[in-house]
């Protein structure tokens, strides 16, 4: 294309100077064909050669199949033609044929939508990216409802696009407005609408729960029909534009608090649709009038789902992991997830609480859970010397009765008596602890002295203590000695 000034000057060259085509293309600068176009050459009467074509005879099939197929694309109809004899090598000819002779229908018009105070809203997804988190990164989303009459915003970004974040939303709205809107509609979102066949529709039956919990009803718009909801689509595009570009956060919280501000500031200051000086925030607050009341119960959104924990006490959700009591390890429980916390039950018993985490393989624990399990390995350990001592020597279980009566520290007599046990044997210690129980002598203490009190009057020299390495498979390795008359009755 050239300017006005340009194609006077050319059609000055051309019939006053009697410039050539070639010429004024080059000392102005612009392609050949602009110049014909500035000169009108057709006018000349300049007789044409029209050459043949191999599509001459394919012509009238072309016509007849864009007729047809409007919106067929010059490929497919080249390999149509090819299909019947068609020996072109290139499907160039066929697309300019075809942008000759296929039909240029008018666009469809589009009434205006008009909606009662308290009607209708509409509701969708947006996406704004991805945010850091620990551990990895998360998509960040936005569930956005717009009210059709007085375009009052809610906004609530998320770190996903589950079913109980849409819900929520939806709870959050409701509560912003003050009221219900008597409709909602929906693009054909997996959260709303679960499969579609012409005009069946199966909702989400959580969905359908939140509806008839708050009286509305659902209204998804007709497959590509995006005008039907051409409010939430402009309030996203808002969105991105006047709030979220450039705009510097801490995290999700933080994000929503900054937009909550911004609402009241910015989006709620706009004029109003079909008024030329009332603002979207006046409007908005004679459209709550006309909105269904609130019930007196909120919508449960929680997630409820059965876990199980491995072989360690803890359960997985969304990426990360959380504590439970070691004494409920592979037992079958009851998840119950919100926006803030994750609850985990026995039945009907709550047996953790936590603060709900949106990093990355994060482990979140219970202090509590983590001292019980210290405690419980702390006790496994003198409960399995003292198994070893009452193998040994089963009168030890009157014994531990007394010590434990008396408050004693169960665990300092327990570690004595095995060292007793290692040093003198199984036979001294069965013997005195006998002696100690007839003497009611009850310490760790007492079963020492009389132990040394029999080897000093056998003549015996003082036991060697045996010091182990630190290897658990040395350390905790028990032998148990044969009885040598076994070998004296060999001998006989």
């Amino acid at each position: 294309m050239i300017t006005q000034e340009q194609r006077t000057e050319v059609r000055r060259l051309f019939y006053a100077e009697h410039w050539p085509v070639g010429t004024i293309a080059a000392a102005l600068g612009v392609h050949g064909d602009a110049v014909k176009n500035a000169v009108e050459t057709d006018r000349f009467g300049v007789a044409t050669v029209v050459r043949k074509s191999m599509l001459d005879p394919y012509v009238g099939f072309v016509r007849e199949t864009l007729e047809r197929y409007p919106k067929v694309c010059a490929t497919r109809v080249y390999e149509m033609l090819k299909q019947r004899g068609y020996p072109g090598r290139s499907a160039a000819q066929v697309r300019r044929l075809a942008r000759k002779l296929r039909p240029h229908g008018t666009k469809e018009a589009y009434l205006m939508r008009r909606v009662l105070p308290g009607e209708e809203a509409q509701v969708d997804w947006g996406s704004f990216g991805y945010v850091d988190v620990d551990g990895g990164r998360r998509p960040l989303s936005c569930f956005v409802m717009v009210l059709s009459h007085s375009r009052g915003l809610y906004v609530e970004f998320t770190l996903d696009q589950t079913l109980e974040s849409f819900l929520r939303g939806h709870l959050g709205a409701f509560e912003y407005f003050g009221g219900v809107p008597r409709a909602v509609l929906y693009d054909n979102l997996k959260s709303a609408v679960l499969e579609r066949m012409g005009e069946a529709i199966r909702f989400q039956p959580r969905l359908l729960e939140l509806c008839g919990h708050y009286h509305f009803m659902p209204r998804p718009c007709a497959p590509g029909r995006g005008n039907e909801k051409g409010r939430v689509e402009r309030a996203i595009q808002y969105l991105r534009t006047s709030f979220f570009a450039a705009r510097s956060f801490r995290d999700v919280a933080d994000l929503n608090a900054q937009f909550e501000q911004w609402r009241e500031t910015v989006a709620n200051e706009r004029r109003a649709p079909g008024g030329a000086t009332r603002t979207v925030a006046e409007t908005l607050a004679d459209e709550r009038r006309f909105l269904l009341p609130l019930p007196e119960h909120r919508f449960e959104t929680d997630l409820l789902r059965a876990v199980s924990s491995g072989k360690t006490p803890y359960v997985r959700f969304d990426r990360n992991q959380y504590s439970i009591p070691h004494d409920l390890v592979r037992k079958p429980l009851t998840l119950v997830a919100g926006a803030q916390e994750v609850r985990v039950l026995d039945g009907s018993r709550e047996v953790a609480r936590h603060v709900r985490s949106y990093g990355t393989g994060c482990v979140i624990e219970d202090p509590a859970h983590v001292a019980a399990l210290a405690e419980r390995k702390r006790q496994a350990q003198p409960l399995k010397g003292r198994d070893r001592l009452l193998s040994s020597a089963p009168r030890l279980s009157h014994f531990f009765e007394v010590l434990a009566e008396r408050g004693e520290a169960m665990g300092h007599q327990t570690v004595r008596l095995l060292g007793l046990l290692d040093r003198y044997g199984a036979t001294e210690l069965r013997a005195a602890v006998e002696i100690a129980l007839e003497r009611k002598a009850y310490a760790a203490g007492s079963v020492a002295h009389i132990l040394e009190q029999r080897r000093r009057e056998k003549g015996l020299p003082p036991p060697v203590e045996v010091t182990l390495p630190d290897d658990p498979k040395v350390r905790d390795l028990r032998v148990t000695p044969h009885d040598m008359e076994d070998y004296d009755e060999l001998t006989r």
